[in-house]
């Protein structure tokens, strides 16, 4: 039996186990996720629709500037953030670095941009006469962008899931502004980093392993999501 299958062997065993120290990892990075999904969305739903249902001057220069944040590296993100979080920082009062809340802000400035720009793709995407007709029939801006929202509500949905897929699979962020402090700040992705440095390959295959149960979810809620809006 060759090493890998071994390995293999021992980290479906830790899965299925259930080893606390396995699946408190991916409790971390479940919650770090999801809490950074939900900020963005706060905000980056109403602005997208916002951005989308109106004309101004330099809308399509944003959207480039968006489509450029959406491909911004994550290592970027991190060191921008280390500088502002740590204790010479501007913020380093509110002692965030190396916390949980430190990976939330980077992943919420790392997908924001996302959830923003495929919200206003999908609003682009829908009926032209959608809008028109709304404003013709006497609807406020606030009940405008109700609406508009709730025609296009799965793509949106498909926005937030794409989100969630790009902050689950993050690691220069979390490794720059978490620090990967062990029952605290190690996420999947920088536990399974530094679990392979260490010669723990078998607790770093659980780990990708679930990572990629993860991943495969995501792209199922993802493809049928696509498909509703179609």
């Amino acid at each position: 039996m060759g090493y890998f299958s071994q390995s293999l062997s021992a980290a479906l065993e830790l899965v299925f186990q259930f080893d606390p120290g396995v699946w408190f990892v991916v409790w971390v990075s479940l919650k770090i996720s999801f809490l950074a999904v939900s900020i963005s969305s706060i905000f980056a739903i109403p602005l997208g629709t916002w951005i989308a249902i109106n004309r101004f001057t330099g809308k399509q220069f944003l959207q480039q500037i968006l489509n450029t944040l959406m491909a911004i590296p994550t290592v970027v993100i991190g060191l921008f953030l280390y500088g502002l979080l740590s204790r010479q920082g501007t913020f380093g009062e509110f002692g965030l670095l190396y916390t949980q809340w430190a990976i939330v802000i980077g992943e919420c400035l790392l997908i924001s941009p996302i959830i923003l720009n495929l919200t206003v793709t999908a609003i682009h995407s829908s009926d032209s006469r959608l809008v028109p007709t709304l404003l013709t029939l006497g609807a406020n801006r606030l009940q405008l962008i109700t609406l508009v929202l709730s025609e296009t509500r799965f793509a949106v949905m498909a926005a937030l899931v794409t989100g969630f897929g790009r902050a689950i699979g993050e690691v220069g962020i979390a490794m720059i502004l978490g620090g990967n402090i062990q029952g605290h700040t190690r996420t999947m992705t920088t536990a399974i980093a530094l679990e392979t440095s260490k010669g723990e390959f078998e607790f770093a295959l659980a780990l990708g392993i679930l990572l990629l149960i993860i991943a495969f979810i995501v792209n199922l809620g993802l493809q049928y999501l696509q498909r509703d809006t179609e």
